[in-house]
């Protein structure tokens, strides 16, 4: 019985996965000129290194230096304007880049009434705008407020030229690390903000790429104490590799590397490089991962579960019967969400 509903479940994973008919097989390409803001990269520039030695190395001082990589100056202008969908944040992202959409960040704003709670909810690669939306109105209807970034060129920080977050996780090595680098950054801003407005209990919510972000925001920021973690992995580049909906990118990523190569030049933005960190904070954690997953692959997510419990970290897990986008869809959205709330509730 559990075979067929296996089979079953992955049929609708595949179903899913590919109703999207605009993902584009881009070149392959290291990125360096995307380096050149790096902390790291200022301390050693390139002097005759092959590009992927050089990207190596920098990934090896980024994690030495972690601190320094994501950190930033926070930005003094802080924004809340009314439009037609709602209130929205708006602040110039510290970390600057060619593109001008993506260089001021938008979250939407959910205040609960006499909250002294707030958590910054981060969606899903290639999210729109009104995802998670109803995540945020179910907080906010508990008394939690809550702030939905919008993740590095996505909806309204998308550049023109573009259909999907192609910039956010691509074939371009460099430009990859880039832009989680400015994820993380533009989330501690977010929770530099939310203590401005005197929120005392601050938490995360991160899905899928988000829940990525999420860790990493969390294992260099004190403030985040509750975090839910709605799927969850070892490695960046496992994951681009091993997934289904990043098919296209590994297509492009065989041209010039392997899993392994992939795995080092990306460890900077990898979550296992921060776990013992992460296992010293006082943090409670809430970590999600689905049976069936054809993004997150379950081996990936366990493997990470095994090194969080190794360092006793405080935390609870939850396996849902589904898979990565069948988590989105009728009953499990329902099932995910109460596990979330739930979550938050007892602990923010």
């Amino acid at each position: 019985m559990w075979e067929a509903y296996g089979r079953w479940v992955l049929e609708w994973e595949n179903r899913l996965c590919f109703r999207a008919t605009n993902r584009v097989v881009r070149p392959f390409e290291w990125g360096l000129e995307w380096t050149t803001g790096w902390p790291c990269a200022r301390r050693l520039p390139r002097n005759g290194h092959q590009p992927e030695e050089y990207l190596r190395e920098l990934n090896r001082e980024a994690i030495r230096a972690s601190d320094e990589f994501f950190g930033y100056a926070p930005p003094r202008n802080f924004h809340l304007r009314t439009y037609e969908h709602g209130r929205f944040l708006e602040f110039p992202s510290p970390v600057r880049t060619p593109f001008h959409e993506n260089n001021t960040v938008y979250a939407h704003w959910f205040p609960a009434k006499n909250s002294r709670k707030a958590v910054v909810v981060l969606p899903h690669w290639n999210s729109h705008a009104q995802q998670h939306v109803g995540l945020c109105k179910g907080l906010q209807m508990l008394g939690i407020s809550a702030l939905r970034i919008s993740l590095p060129y996505h909806d309204s920080r998308m550049p023109a030229e573009l259909q999907r977050a192609d910039y956010a996780v691509s074939s371009n090595i460099a430009r990859t690390i880039d832009a989680t680098r400015q994820a993380v950054i533009d989330v501690r801003c977010c929770f530099d903000w939310l203590e401005t407005q005197g929120f005392e209990r601050l938490g995360l919510v991160g899905t899928s790429l988000g829940s990525c972000y999420a860790f990493l925001v969390s294992a260099h920021d004190p403030r985040p104490v509750v975090n839910v973690y709605n799927h969850c992995s070892t490695t960046f580049g496992d994951v681009v590799w091993t997934g289904l909906s990043t098919r296209h990118i590994r297509q492009s990523l065989e041209s010039a590397i392997d899993r392994d190569r992939l795995r080092e030049v990306w460890l900077a933005i990898s979550p296992v490089s921060y776990i013992e960190r992460y296992g010293q904070l006082p943090k409670k954690s809430l970590f999600i991962y689905t049976r069936y997953d054809t993004t997150f692959i379950p081996e990936l997510s366990r493997d990470v579960l095994r090194r969080i419990a190794a360092t006793g970290a405080d935390h609870r897990v939850v396996e849902l019967p589904c898979g990565h986008y069948t988590m989105g869809e009728t009953p499990f959205k329902f099932l995910d969400g109460y596990h979330i709330c739930s979550f938050l509730k007892r602990h923010l």
